[in-house]
């Protein structure tokens, strides 16, 4: 029997806030986008290639508390892309705050940026296996 992880989940202020910056900014599919009812969303996005995190509006004052803040203040997400300077383009005209100039390390291009939220993650272009 397999395990595999399935979903992280993402706590947001707002769905629509949340699926605007994975969506419109990040460049994620929307996967779903279902009405549990009494306010209640389930919201997936992800990648083509498997990745997904289910966007979670904070309930309660702890989780109003923990948004931005989810990995204590370390990177939590990790974005993978095939073209890094087309990637960071669009996510600086989003308005996405990059907290260093790309640089060039043994496993690829990185920066970390901050979503819109606080939270913390690495921009990264894998360099391809053999180089």
């Amino acid at each position: 029997m397999a395990t595999r992880l399935a979903l992280t989940t993402l706590v947001v202020p707002d769905y629509d806030a949340g699926i605007a910056f994975c969506v419109d900014a990040l460049g994620l599919d929307l996967i779903e986008d279902s009405d549990m009812g009494g306010g209640k969303r389930w919201v997936v996005v992800g990648g083509k290639d498997g990745g997904r995190l289910l966007l979670a509006k904070a309930a309660n004052d702890a989780q109003s508390a923990a948004i931005g803040n989810q990995t204590g203040g370390r990177v939590g997400f990790f974005a993978h892309t095939d073209d890094f300077a087309g990637a960071h383009a669009r996510l600086v005209e989003a308005g996405v705050n990059f907290h260093e100039q790309p640089r060039h390390e043994s496993y690829g291009t990185v920066a970390v940026f901050s979503d819109p939220f606080g939270n913390r993650w690495d921009l990264i272009e894998p360099k391809e296996q053999g180089q």
